[in-house]
């Protein structure tokens, strides 16, 4: 007969969260694996978007991951605790969605000088065409998330391999890792027609 989650032979949330604050990975993936069914649910439920919703869930679990020795079982359980967390993580990406979506909105407007309509200057066409693909790359990478963002910016324009970025955010090598892959999922997907456009 299968064992109840919080029966004597499971280990406790507490327990758990004790170990995470030591440092132990293997503690916070059995606590994602206890969880993170019920916090998507709620991150969905804000957000609407099924990648925004995991990334929320990701945000969730690294922010527990850094904050699990300032848990007090007096305040509550920690389901409720993570759910706290989550919560405030999907709404904290509906309003920075917003922000985003205001300020390329209002980029698109700003007057920028037209190009000249001579005579055609090829290396005109082309400078006019690269601008034009560094816009849409910059638009794409503003969409991400701020973690996703983050992560990327890291390992591309710093260099740095999954761990060193896990080093230097303070976050589990396993977010890290997810971040970068949800972020490029969403970066092709946004530049595909711009960069896998089918040779004439």
């Amino acid at each position: 007969m299968a064992t109840l989650p919080f029966s004597s032979t499971s280990e406790t949330d507490r327990g758990l969260l004790d170990r995470i604050a030591g440092g132990d990975e293997s503690a916070l993936a059995r606590l994602y694996d206890r969880y993170a069914g019920a916090l998507y649910a709620v991150a969905w439920r804000i957000a609407g978007e099924r990648s925004d919703a995991e990334e929320i869930v990701l945000d969730a679990f690294a922010q527990a991951w850094r904050e699990a020795g300032r848990f007090r079982t007096e305040r509550g359980s920690v389901i409720a605790w993570l759910t706290v967390i989550c919560r405030s993580r999907a709404l904290d990406l509906v309003r920075a969605r917003g922000r985003r979506a205001r300020a390329v909105s209002g980029a698109a407007r700003e007057p920028g000088a037209p190009p000249a309509m001579g005579a055609g200057d090829p290396a005109l066409g082309a400078e006019v065409e690269h601008g034009e693909r560094r816009k849409v790359v910059a638009e794409a990478l503003a969409a991400l998330p701020d973690a996703q963002r983050r992560a990327i910016e890291l390992a591309y324009y710093e260099g740095l391999s999954h761990a060193e970025i896990a080093d230097r955010l303070g976050e589990p090598l396993g977010t890290v890792k997810t971040r970068v892959r949800l972020a490029m999922q969403r970066l092709r997907d946004a530049l595909s027609p711009y960069y896998f456009e089918p040779t004439a």
